[in-house]
């Protein structure tokens, strides 16, 4: 397997604010008091450690497509991870295990592996965003999740000071979630993927694409296949990042789907009524996941909701709050809080913001 060749380093002096919308797919956020490019992982944690011996709060930022930070901006270091770089560092008959940086865009790492051969985030494909982000969130679409195929994440440890390497059980992945979120204890560093050597996708596992794809469930398609299909289902809904569609000035799904036990299911049927019974998705542990789209739907809170000129629902997708170029963050927390309000006021749930929230809440 060919290596991808890492991009070279950026680094230099910090340097004075700079505002971080630019490096936010919603295009929203103030500025920084300090702001530091670094293009690999030995830099990314020299520069932690700089700061926290001059006791400054550190931001780390790549992608920026799945944070939502706030006017007032961020009080400290901004570290912009730009490391690149896909290598294989194990290999066997059936798989082989590359190694990504942190920085690396996660769909520039998603078609290298179905140019490679390589099956099991074929699914993921269209996701804005970079790879060292994945674990973070347990990115999932379309019947995969990262936690699947991550065989170990590198990372700088803040407090003990040192860079460890996770093995999944350590990482706490769970549905939207993992140890990594909400806690900046752990930087991500590199992200190990074990994949099949295969021509053919995993197993189909969602309705929506066996549809497009003309399969049954359970189905393998051709990797190219798989992804062209992805990626037009993304694009329809304003999720594959467009400059000149304001749909898709977003973080993608704000809420996650809400996850209920056996009684407040049993509750939100009853409150529903003659909206029907929601979309959802039982566990075998007893608890069943629910569409937050349906919920925000029947609440009154249709596709285009809000105001055109600043921030709304997206026109092609409910889960969607996007910034259409004249709004601040002030505005599209206020619309999140009147959804989350709205639907918790209808059907007594409470929905939960999916992005990481910087220097601001719901």
């Amino acid at each position: 397997m060919p290596d991808v060749s890492a991009e070279a380093p950026t680094t230099g002096e910090p340097t004075s604010p700079r505002s971080l919308a630019a490096y936010t797919t919603l295009r929203l956020g103030g500025p920084s008091r300090r702001f530091l490019t670094v293009g690999d992982a030995a830099e990314t944690v020299q520069s932690i450690r700089e700061a926290a011996f001059d006791d400054q709060p550190v931001l780390i930022l790549a992608g920026g497509s799945n944070v939502v930070v706030a006017d007032a901006g961020f009080p400290g270091l901004v570290v912009l991870v730009r490391s690149r770089g896909v290598r294989v560092v194990a290999e066997d008959a059936e798989t082989v295990t590359v190694r990504v940086a942190a920085g690396e865009p996660w769909d520039d790492f998603v078609a290298y592996t179905i140019d490679a051969g390589l099956s099991g985030v074929e699914c993921l494909s269209g996701i804005p965003g970079s790879s060292g982000a994945t674990p973070i969130q347990n990115v999932g679409a379309y019947g995969q999740e990262v936690a699947e195929t991550i065989s170990a994440v590198e990372a700088y440890d803040r407090v003990t000071d040192e860079v460890v390497r996770l093995a999944p059980a350590g990482c706490g992945f769970a549905y939207r979630g993992s140890v990594f979120k909400h806690s900046d204890r752990r930087v991500v560093l590199s992200v190990d993927f074990r994949l099949a050597r295969s021509p053919l996708s995993a197993p189909v596992r969602y309705a929506e694409l066996a549809r497009a794809l003309g399969v049954a469930t359970g189905d393998r398609v051709p990797l190219a296949q798989a992804r062209t299909a992805v990626l037009a289902l993304r694009a329809g809904k304003g999720m594959v990042l467009d400059p000149d569609d304001p749909d898709t000035r977003s973080v993608g799904s704000f809420f996650t789907n809400p996850v209920l036990d056996a009684a407040a299911y049993e509750a939100l049927l009853g409150r529903a009524g003659a909206a029907g019974e929601p979309p959802s998705w039982p566990d075998p542990s007893g608890v069943v996941k629910v569409s937050a789209a349906w919920l925000i739907d029947r609440a009154g809170f249709t596709k285009g909701y809000g105001d055109p000129g600043t921030v709304a629902i997206s026109s092609k997708h409910t889960l969607a709050l996007t910034h259409r170029g004249g709004g601040t963050t002030a505005d599209l927390l206020a619309l999140a809080r009147e959804i989350r309000d709205g639907v918790h006021a209808r059907f007594g749930v409470t929905l939960h913001p999916e992005p990481v929230l910087v220097n601001c809440e719901l």
